[in-house]
This record gives C-alpha cells, structure tokens and sequence, in this order.
C-alpha cells in the first residue's frame, strides 16, 4: 500500500507500476479521487470531513475486497489505506476507529507493507497540478506528518524521503515494490 501526504507522487509511482509491474499487480484508484472527482461534496466543517473521510474508507474497503475477491493477484498495489481517513479526521482518534468499525490492529493487519512516500517542500516539487488537490504546502506537510503518525507501528512499514529528482524516489519505490513481489513475478526486468 502507498500513502504519504498530497503531492507525495503516489499517483505517479502507480502510473509506472502499472507499465513495469508484472500483469499479476492490480492497482488500484484513490478512492478519494472516486469520492470528490465523483461529486461528494467537500466541505470545510467538521460533519463534511468525517462524512467525507467516512465515505472514503468504505470505497477504499470495497475497491481492496473487490481485486480480493476477483482473482489471485500477486500484489494488490493500493493508492493509500484505510487509516489514512485519520489524517483528515476531525477529532480523535478513536473516534475515527468507532466511526469506521474497526480498530487500528486490524487497519494495520490489512496490510502486508505499507509505503509512505513523503511530500516535498514547495521548492522540492509541490504543486497543485492535480485539480482535487487543495491542501499548501505546509498543509500537505502536516498531513504528510499525521500519516506517518498513523501508519507508526507498522511491522513493514517503509518510509521513502523526497528527493531533489523525483527519478530518484521513483527508483527506490520500485526497489521496495519488487521486494514484495513473488519470484515469478520479480524476476521480470524494469521497463
């Protein structure tokens, strides 16, 4: 699973997976892309942020039980996790957890690696090309923070700083992906 706060290259580094990556890695869209790009509203207040983030967790749950459910995929490959909605969340924790229906052990059992890309600074490649993306940079920095917050604690959980040439962080994202990979599956070349 990749996560990391907006802007981190999540999209992009999935973008290249689904070019290098063997047929047997599904991956899967953003569920908050499907979300708001979908027309849920977005709103500012703390109601529209839990609706929001509760809405997101139950795409995110069904897109991950749907590749499950079809098939027998090596990898399935997903554009952040569940507990991600705790970054956005209004509140406490707990609350979060009560709210979704499950407790962090068992957000974190759903996954078997969990990959934090971090967010660059506005001088290392932040942008807002992507139209849902709203957040400053300072904001995305604080997200990027509040996720890896969540996801600590993680038995596989790698963290993968952002680099002067994003080549360079896609480069090493690919070396973890790979890592996870059945044999079959690694030893096709990089494209």
């Amino acid at each position: 699973m990749l996560t990391g706060g907006p802007g981190a290259g999540k999209t992009a580094v999935l973008e290249v997976v689904r070019k290098q990556l063997c047929e047997h890695v599904v991956v899967l869209p953003e569920a908050a892309g499907i979300v708001y790009g979908g027309g849920f509203p977005r709103r500012a207040s703390d109601a529209g942020r839990r609706a929001g983030q509760l809405a997101i967790f139950h795409v995110q749950d069904q897109l991950e039980s749907l590749a499950l459910a079809e098939g027998d995929p090596a990898l399935v490959l997903c554009d952040r996790g569940v507990l991600d909605g705790l970054a956005y969340w209004p509140g406490e924790a707990e609350a979060f957890y009560a709210a979704a229906g499950a407790t962090r052990d068992a957000m974190f059992a759903r996954y078997a690696a969990v990959l934090h890309l971090r967010t660059p600074t506005a001088a290392n490649g932040y942008n807002h090309q992507n139209p849902l993306r709203i957040e400053s940079a300072d904001e995305a920095h604080t997200i990027d923070q509040r996720l890896l917050d969540a996801w600590t604690g993680h038995p596989r959980r790698a963290v993968i700083d952002s680099t002067a040439d994003f080549l360079d962080k896609l480069r090493q994202t690919l070396a973890v992906l790979r890592a996870e990979l059945p044999p079959c599956c690694r030893a096709r070349p990089p494209g």
